[in-house]
């Protein structure tokens, strides 16, 4: 990758005027083209489409993140709403921010009346292993909101009185995730960051910084990209099922340490579908969605999702979902979109049992 000498800004000038740091730069993301053509990835022009619009999806999250908003000093408040990786909810309204471990800031914002929200301070490693820990949390059901709607959350390594995040020695982001249960009535709040210490005014592009970014980001597009596929692949090895693979993976991604998660991968041919019955247990929220092979959530306005609010329950409690490229008249009917393959994922948040679901792939003409 990119020559940066510690001994001075000789080698990056050179590498700016050259143009070699930016035809590195476009190497790098020729090289993250190879994992849409990985011999276990879909071969359709549907499916291969979705993996290179993947890979733009995450370039531009990644440019913004390294070169507009990577100031842990004077952070922002990034919306996320293009960017889709790793199962992404459908139901969430996802924000970012770029944080220092040493710092303390102050979030400030309106609850609003979406259903369910939470904070969290990140490792985030995904250019390095493909990991992003949890360093703290603050849940939906510990946040304190002022009678006129407004919340204010500290964010800091000493703990504080109210509303409090931790951050670790290591921390490097904030990720705020806001869940709608019904999107018609629902509205998200709004947030913003600051830095309590007295920082100068942020001065001229530096050429060292900008080389550093445009490596951090083609190493970030790969690395998410790779570490994403090879999970689908883990997933492959049990098509059709919705096991407890174990939740450590899920957490060192990123995941909430709240969430309970049930991925899939799940084939059908022409006329099938993929039936899935399971207890709901007693939790704020819960919700099952239909992904690509690249983990990313369909959109949220097809039915590739059900949640606690939107969801059908049967009369004896349990909850039916059926994938299908067709609805079936029974079950909650979740659309295959075009696609004969993917992922899904099931979550249950804040929930103290986990039931596991039972799964089997049936003809549609046979009876249900």
């Amino acid at each position: 990758m990119f020559y940066i000498s510690g001994g001075g800004m000789t080698d990056v000038d050179d590498a700016v005027l050259t143009g070699s740091a930016w035809r590195e730069f476009c190497q790098a993301l020729e090289k993250a083209g190879e994992v849409v053509l990985r011999e276990t990835a879909p071969a359709t022009p549907l499916d291969r489409a979705e993996g290179y619009r993947y890979l733009t999806r995450l370039l531009r999250n990644a440019l913004y993140a390294t070169i507009e908003n990577s100031d842990a000093d004077r952070p922002r408040m990034q919306g996320l709403d293009l960017v889709k990786i790793g199962a992404d909810n459908p139901d969430n309204v996802y924000h970012s921010a770029p944080v220092n471990g040493r710092n303390t800031y102050r979030i400030r914002g309106t609850r609003g009346s979406i259903a369910y929200v939470s904070f969290g301070s990140k490792a985030n490693r995904y250019a390095k292993d493909g990991t992003m820990a949890s360093t703290g949390e603050l849940r939906n059901d510990d946040l304190v909101v002022a009678p006129d709607g407004t919340v204010e959350v500290l964010v800091s390594a000493t703990p504080q009185e109210g509303n409090w995040l931790p951050l670790a020695e290591d921390s490097t982001m904030i990720v705020l995730r806001q869940s709608y249960l019904d999107r018609s009535t629902e509205v998200p709040g709004e947030y913003s960051i600051e830095n309590l210490a007295d920082v100068p005014p942020a001065g001229p592009l530096v050429p060292k910084h900008l080389v550093r970014s445009l490596q951090r980001a083609a190493m970030s597009v790969h690395g998410t990209a790779a570490t994403f596929a090879a999970w689908t692949e883990l997933f492959m090895t049990r098509p059709n099922e919705l096991p407890d693979w174990g939740q450590e993976m899920f957490q060192r991604a990123g995941g909430d340490p709240e969430i309970f998660y049930l991925h899939g991968y799940w084939s059908l041919e022409p006329g099938q579908a993929w039936v899935i019955e399971t207890e709901v247990p007693d939790c704020p929220y819960w919700n099952f969605q239909l992904d690509n092979w690249w983990m990313e959530s369909m959109d949220w306005d097809k039915r590739i999702t059900v949640n606690k609010h939107t969801a059908t329950i049967e009369d004896d409690g349990r909850l039916v979902l059926v994938v299908a490229a067709e609805d079936p008249g029974w079950g909650n009917w979740i659309d295959t979109t075009g696609h004969s393959s993917g992922t899904a994922l099931l979550r249950w948040v804040g929930a103290s049992e986990h039931p596991l679901p039972t799964c089997r792939v049936v003809e549609l003409a046979s009876s249900r």
